[in-house]
């Protein structure tokens, strides 16, 4: 059943355009970082290590939430319109299984987003006549960055059934990217949800692998998956028919 509605929502997706914003929105951070790498080398001396640092500054806490927040508005959205939800609803599928669908295609998308990210990183370091990159940290980085980034795809995904209009939960994923960073600063950003997603790239520290440690910050993501799941799951299953 889960399958089917897997299907259908990759059938919405072929041909939107709600791909193209996966596809350039992590350019230009990427090129944003490495003009303000080359900007700062005298002060930047760590390479590969400084070189994240500037492009992970760029990508989690402005474009990636905001990608995050079109990709979940945009699949929410289409149920809002054209009484969408009664097609959904009519399917021989259990309503709680929608919502997992629907994250699991977020989730798709932000591993994507994380392995094109870290190919963006690999040419520009190249361009910049680096060798030898980190690629076990950066793999790391990438998968746990997707972990985050999964926990950040359940909240906007339970915001987006909520509110109708499209722009606002953007907004809110925007607002959230930026509440990230200060709880980094604070040194909160293992527990704030917003902030998960830059803690598990390390984009602050990269010689340094989450020093709370794998376990501590995987326990924390699966425990905020699995609230808003749990939560947007019965929401969709009590959803009126409109």
């Amino acid at each position: 059943m889960l399958i089917r509605l897997l299907k259908a929502e990759r059938l919405k997706l072929r041909r939107s355009p709600v791909w193209l914003a996966f596809l350039l929105m992590p350019v230009l951070p990427a090129i944003l970082g490495t003009l303000n790498y080359l900007g700062n080398i005298e002060i930047l001396s760590s390479e590969w290590y400084s070189l994240w640092t500037q492009h992970t500054l760029f990508t989690d806490y402005f474009f990636l939430p905001i990608m995050l927040g079109i990709y979940c508005s945009y699949i929410m959205h289409q149920e809002h319109l054209n009484h969408n939800w009664n097609k959904l609803f009519s399917m021989p599928v259990g309503r709680a299984n929608i919502f997992l669908a629907k994250l699991i295609s977020a989730s798709g998308m932000v591993l994507l987003s994380e392995a094109w990210i870290g190919a963006l990183f690999l040419i520009s370091g190249y361009v910049l006549g680096m060798s030898d990159p980190p690629l076990g940290s950066l793999a790391i980085w990438c998968l746990f960055g997707t972990l985050g980034g999964v926990v950040m795809a359940a909240i906007q995904l339970t915001l987006s059934m909520f509110i109708k209009s499209f722009a606002l939960p953007v907004g809110i994923a925007f607002a959230g990217g930026l509440s990230g960073l200060v709880f980094l600063s604070k040194h909160l950003g293992h527990v704030w949800p917003y902030s998960l997603m830059a803690y598990g790239m390390n984009s602050n520290s990269p010689q340094e692998l989450i020093k709370s440690g794998y376990a501590q910050f995987v326990i924390i993501c699966m425990v905020y998956i699995a609230l808003f799941t749990i939560f947007g799951s019965v929401v969709a299953s009590r959803k009126e028919m409109g």
